[in-house]
């Protein structure tokens, strides 16, 4: 950014949205819609079913609800949803067609054949599927190099992970566009560099899942006690770690090679019966389902959805407080949708500091936002103003920034998580060290709060107040010169007190 010359954003012409085909819409296609319509796609589905509609209606709610609070700015607007009667017309056009079909191959290739014979040539096609490799999918298709494996995790609008798997007729042009749609709507796309049954993650989950039905045929464990062990301990490790860089810290400060050699020989112990697979009889599955409906039969399916729901994104949002895994992608991912810092071409009017969802874990016991949290939202604000007139990360760094010397929130009305608030901010005042700031804070059109906050510029190294750079001055008296004609809003000045 010039320091000498506030940047001024540019009005540019409006981008054709990109367009998505969904081709089944269960629980995994449903997911899909979701995060390509949050993140600003069209999205058309095609599924026979008659309740459709209805179900990715459901699992979309779920996802509004959720997904915009991993962010901290806007998303993009949200694009247009559509249900169609043919394959042919939901596939016309589209830059992308996800296949969400059973797992059967025979039903995969006719699907192919019918989307191939309507879709552009240069659309990605990705699959679902758990199991097939791209070059069992690929067999008998009129155009193999256009289609790839993209298996996503549920609930696809909140875990990022795709295995992104290529046979050796994909094209690298549709490879490398794979990646970046994929990255572009704030998924990791794992290129998987080998074909291979099941991809590598499902393969994990297979060997866990056959280690737990011996678990329970032996009757060393039920379902609870198993998925305890999972959520409480080494769960929570791999999500931020995965398993080589856990089993690393485990090492010690040796590192990896004596975590190996200490634990090596383990591996010839008979501790597991991975590759032995209990037969699924009627009563093994009879005593697996029992367990699982003691352990959860009270709740219905959206509400264990929503409680996994709040329990990934306070996980998510923990882990990009620390900027770490997960976490590390959602910054990014703010960073690609929030664009350069700059003031905007008009400032007869307040300006836009803050435009967001309330996260899931924003809110308190009375079920809306936590008080502190409209403190963090207003600093927001605050810190977004600083950034505005030049007080950036490159001028810190140079020794100068404000520190709020004073601060004053009134709390109007309730708001709850999910819903999307906006801080329009006005400076009082904008002269010499001080800078004074009026934000408020809506839902719409109803005023929620408003915080004051009065800023004085410091020196870093004295700590003690000092005049700012000249760039940082002009900037900031140009917007308070600008806002000196808007009317002193209702509640500048207040001071708590009894009425």
């Amino acid at each position: 950014m010039n320091l000498t010359t506030p940047t001024i954003r540019r009005r540019v012409a409006p981008v054709a949205r990109q367009v998505a085909a969904i081709v089944g819409g269960g629980v995994i296609g449903g997911g899909w819609a979701a995060r390509f319509l949050l993140m600003g796609w069209d999205v058309r589905v095609f599924d026979p079913d008659p309740e459709a509609s209805r179900k990715i209606n459901e699992v979309l709610a779920n996802a509004r609800r959720s997904l915009p609070g991993l962010s901290d700015v806007a998303l993009p607007a949200e694009g247009t949803l559509s249900f169609h009667d043919t394959m042919s017309a939901a596939v016309a056009g589209v830059d992308w067609v996800q296949e969400s079909v059973p797992e059967r191959l025979d039903i995969k290739h006719k699907v192919y054949q019918s989307i191939q014979a309507h879709c552009p040539p240069d659309a990605v096609i990705g699959s679902s599927t758990s199991g097939f490799k791209p070059s069992q999918l690929q067999e008998g298709a009129a155009r193999p190099a256009q289609i790839v494996v993209t298996h996503p995790f549920n609930p696809v609008y909140l875990l990022p992970l795709i295995e992104l798997v290529p046979s050796a007729v994909t094209d690298p042009a549709t490879l490398d566009k794979a990646k970046k749609i994929l990255t572009d709507i704030g998924m990791y796309p794992l290129h998987v560099r080998a074909e291979i049954d099941a991809h590598i993650a499902d393969r994990f989950l297979e060997a866990v899942w056959r280690e737990a039905l011996w678990l329970i045929k032996d009757g060393i464990a039920t379902t609870e006690e198993i998925d305890n062990a999972i959520r409480y301990g080494f769960g929570l490790r791999w999500a931020q770690m995965g398993l080589f860089e856990t089993y690393r810290i485990a090492g010690g400060e040796a590192g990896m090679r004596h975590f190996i050699e200490q634990f090596g020989p383990c591996l010839e112990w008979p501790w597991t019966k991975l590759m032995d697979v209990p037969e699924l009889t009627d009563e093994l599955i009879d005593q697996v389902a029992d367990q699982s409906d003691a352990q959860s039969g009270q709740y219905s399916i959206r509400d264990l959805e929503r409680a996994r729901d709040n329990n990934l994104v306070t996980i998510l949002r923990g882990l990009k407080a620390k900027d770490w895994g997960a976490g590390a992608l959602l910054n990014a991912q703010d960073r690609r949708i929030d664009g350069a810092v700059t003031l905007p071409d008009d400032l007869s009017q307040p300006v836009v500091t803050v435009s967001r969802a309330v996260p899931l874990d924003w809110t308190d016991y009375n079920g809306h936002m936590n008080e502190a949290r409209y403190l963090q939202a207003f600093g927001d604000a605050t810190d977004r103003m600083m950034a505005l007139v030049g007080c950036d990360a490159d001028y810190i760094a140079t020794g100068g920034s404000f520190f709020t010397a004073e601060t004053h929130i009134r709390h109007l009305d309730e708001v709850h998580a999910g819903a999307r608030i906006r801080i329009e901010t006005q400076v009082l005042l904008g002269a010499g060290k001080k800078m004074h700031l009026f934000h408020r804070m809506f839902e719409d059109d109803r005023e929620l709060a408003t915080g004051e906050h009065m800023l004085i510029h410091v020196s870093l190294e004295t700590r003690r107040a000092s005049e700012p750079a000249p760039q940082v001055a002009e900037a900031m008296a140009r917007v308070a010169k600008a806002h000196a004609a808007l009317p002193v809003p209702q509640g500048a000045g207040k001071a708590v007190g009894v009425r």
